[in-house]
């Protein structure tokens, strides 16, 4: 027997732990090499670990719920030859198929699959099973079940929530669900937050109460860089194979702001302030749960239109398909939210902390608007018109300093030159 210990892998600059959140083998289960073995959560991102080798998996050292230090030994896998060679033939991805009659008797039970086409998931892992055996979970609600794992595997999240909503349904149609302290109602769904939705929770009340927050609020004319994306998108999406959104311009004003208020771009630890040299700007993205995540593009101001683009278009990609990882999320100095892409006019943004500040991008809507002509005679035109707010950390930035770096951000948008070259 070749036990080997397998140890938990860095996973970003400042993470130094990780808790356990589900173990996708089981003692006695051949691991591939590079085969996903557990899912872990971090203070920053859920991920998942792999195998650096092949074998069965002797012991679990960190059982769910528990917390595992990075560069400790968290399992122990066999990996003698003779084993792995016996164990190609055994597979625990194998399909859970419960009795037909409970088949039978949850689907009437539940009315929601009538007519519809089953398909069974392909990856489903024993912890799954057994879940499933316990709360008699069928195929095909299985089947109907839409997993938030990496390429859309169904994770024990998935179906306990699955379950939770599932068993509500049931106590509120028979009448066993009493009213809880808030407003229940016949037909309500009673849902659990998942572990992102309780940590985003906390973090924004937190946000809250450490920082006292002041919102300005601008209107910008952005009629030169919507004209000049419109001349050039065409060209650019040929040239370097990506999509220009107004995304990446956003980020460029911002940097050129920052660099001339660098008041801005800190953060507070107690009774200091630290005053960062990098520009790492985060985006704020929703996911398609609902839930938010802050992928961060460094070195904001050392980058060309063209790098910027790729980085907002490759890390907007990755986090709608739950494939961030850790070192995405870290080191943020600012964040910017391009509130627009859901319709928005303005917002008042959350402080992401220990950042200070933080800007929301509303749509960009023709209006009409009053501007100089030629001769310094007064005209009406049709103009290209965007709100911007500033969130800001009062304790630290004062009205002059968070609103000057707003007029600051809009003067750059609004200058912005139709000859400018990429």
């Amino acid at each position: 027997m070749a036990l080997t210990e397998i140890i938990m892998p860095k996973m970003g600059e400042s993470i130094m732990e990780a808790t356990v959140l589900t173990w996708l083998k089981q003692p006695g289960d051949f691991v591939e090499a590079d085969e996903f073995i557990l899912e872990v959560a971090t203070d920053k991102i859920d991920t998942e670990v792999p195998s650096p080798i092949a074998g069965i998996l002797k012991q679990i050292l960190v059982p769910e719920g528990q917390i595992v230090t990075i560069g400790k030994a968290f399992c122990l896998i066999d990996a003698s030859e003779d084993l792995v060679v016996e164990s190609k033939g055994f597979s625990s991805e194998e399909v859970f198929h419960p009795e037909p009659e409970l088949n039978a008797l949850l689907d009437l039970s539940l009315g929601n699959f009538d007519g519809a086409e089953v398909k069974s998931n392909p990856w489903v892992s024993p912890l799954i099973k057994q879940i499933c055996q316990q709360e008699s979970v069928s195929q095909r609600e299985l089947s109907g079940i839409r997993g938030s794992g990496m390429d859309g595997r169904v994770t024990k999240k998935d179906v306990l929530n699955y379950i939770a909503v599932r068993n509500s349904k049931r106590m509120i149609a028979s009448g066993t669900l009493s009213q809880g302290p808030g407003l229940r109602l016949p037909g309500d769904e009673v849902v659990e937050m998942d572990r992102m939705r309780k940590m985003i929770s906390e973090r924004m009340s937190d946000s809250k109460r450490i920082s006292p927050h002041v919102t300005s609020f601008l209107e910008a004319d952005l009629t030169n860089i919507v004209q000049w994306r419109e001349q050039i998108k065409g060209k650019f999406l040929d040239t370097y194979k990506e999509p220009i959104t107004y995304t990446p311009l956003l980020f460029m004003a911002t940097a050129k702001a920052i660099k001339d208020f660098p008041g801005i771009n800190i953060s507070v630890e107690g009774d200091y302030i630290v005053q960062h040299q990098q520009i790492n700007i985060g985006m704020a993205v929703a996911l398609p749960n609902g839930n938010l995540i802050v992928p961060v593009i460094h070195n904001v101001d050392q980058l060309s239109l063209v790098e910027l683009t790729q980085k907002v278009n490759d890390l907007s990609t990755r986090a709608r398909k739950n494939k961030l990882t850790p070192a995405d999320l870290e080191g943020g100095t600012y964040t910017i939210s391009n509130i627009g892409g859901f319709g928005n006019l303005m917002g008042t943004p959350i402080i992401v902390q220990p950042q200070v500040g933080i800007l929301a991008f509303g749509i960009i809507e023709k209006k009409p608007a009053v501007i100089t002509g030629p001769t310094g005679e007064d005209q009406i035109a049709i103009r290209q018109k965007m709100f911007i707010s500033h969130s800001y950390d009062h304790r630290v930035v004062d009205g002059s300093l968070g609103g000057g770096f707003l007029k600051r951000v809009a003067e750059y948008l609004e200058k912005f030159q139709a000859d400018f070259t990429i």
